[in-house]
This record gives structure tokens, sequence and C-alpha cells, in this order.
């Protein structure tokens, strides 16, 4: 029972094992070539990662690659380069929210110019204008609900024709908070003209 096999019975044995196609590497299997000593291994570690010595080149390093990274981003928010702008601004749906507001003229755009002249008309003590500048505040706040609403719905509409297999959690809130700045201070750069459809 517990002695060894006989030099015939391991012949047969390999002859089998011989006599069976070999079948291709499969990619989870072993590597198929030595691992490198330890010291080799630790060696081209070292070459690779530059690591800095201290804390204080670590900080510095980190700084400028951050600060490599952020020069990266300023330049596609001028541009419109999908691969370099922040998550909240990529994607095919989320440029076509940028270019269907972009494309129009929004009431909310203005708020900030009118908000700035109703604010110097309430400070004049003529009760009658400071009446008007009160249903100033009054229209302008109606029109850029109706507005946003108006954005919401045909928004909406256009999102489930041109991307129906897309997710669009999020995209018409992005859109109308798009509407809220001024066009030349948008960011990422407006990359159509008014009037024309994206």
């Amino acid at each position: 029972m517990f002695r060894s096999r006989s030099k015939d019975e391991q012949a047969a044995t390999a002859k089998v094992t011989a006599d069976q196609p070999q079948q291709p590497r499969d990619p989870q299997a072993p590597k198929g070539r030595p691992t490198p000593k330890r010291s080799d291994a630790q060696a081209n570690r070292r070459t690779r990662a530059h690591t800095p010595a201290n804390r204080k080149d670590a900080a510095k390093a980190q700084r400028e690659a951050r600060r490599a990274d952020m020069a990266k981003q300023r330049e596609a928010m001028a541009n419109g380069d999908e691969r370099y702008l922040p998550v909240r601004d990529k994607g095919p749906v989320r440029r076509f929210a940028r270019d269907y507001v972009d494309s129009r003229w929004c009431v909310a755009e203005f708020f900030l110019p009118m908000a700035v002249i109703i604010l110097v008309l309430t400070m004049i003590r003529v009760p009658q204008i400071q009446n008007v500048a009160l249903l100033l505040w009054l229209v302008i706040i109606v029109l850029i609900v109706l507005d946003s609403v108006g954005i919401w719905l045909r928004m909406g509409k256009q999102l489930k024709e041109r991307f129906p297999n897309e997710s669009h959690r999020g995209v018409k809130a992005y859109a109308v908070m798009r509407t809220l700045q001024m066009r030349r201070l948008r960011l990422p750069k407006p990359q159509v003209k008014r009037g024309e459809r994206p």
C-alpha cells in the first residue's frame, strides 16, 4: 500500500500526459517566467518611484502635480476639451445640456444686472420708485421661474429623444443652474452661438 510506484507505471503516466494535446495558456494561469529576485525587484521599485526624501519635498511635489491638473482643467473649461473636464461636466448628455442652454436667450442670465438696477432704485427715497422696484423684483422672479420650468420640460423631452439609454439624473438641474450665470462668465465656455440648435 505504501510502496513506491514501479518504473513501468511512471513511464505509462508520462506517455499518457505526452499524448494529450497542449491547450493554449489561460490568461489567469501563472505568468510563465521566473519570479525576479527580491533585491532586483526592490531596485526596480526604487528607480521607478522617485519618492521625495522628506515631507517638505513630498508636499511640494504634490502641490506641483495639483497645480498642473488645475491648469489642464482651466484650459479644458476654456476649450471644451472633454478629457480634462471635471466629472460634473463630462459626457455627451452634459455637453448637450450646455449647448441647449447656450443656444438661447434666458431670462435668468439677466438677473444680476437687473438686481443691481433694482437695488439702486430701492435706495431712492421716493415711495413710487420704491414701489416700482418691488414690482420689478416680483416680475423678474416670476419670469425666471417660468423660463426655468419651460427649459426643464423642453430639455427633458429632448433628452429622452436623443439619449434614451443614458442616465439623465441631475442634467436638467445642471442646465437650469447654467442659465443663472451670465453667458460670458459660464464655465465651460459656450461652444455654440445663440440661435444655433445643438
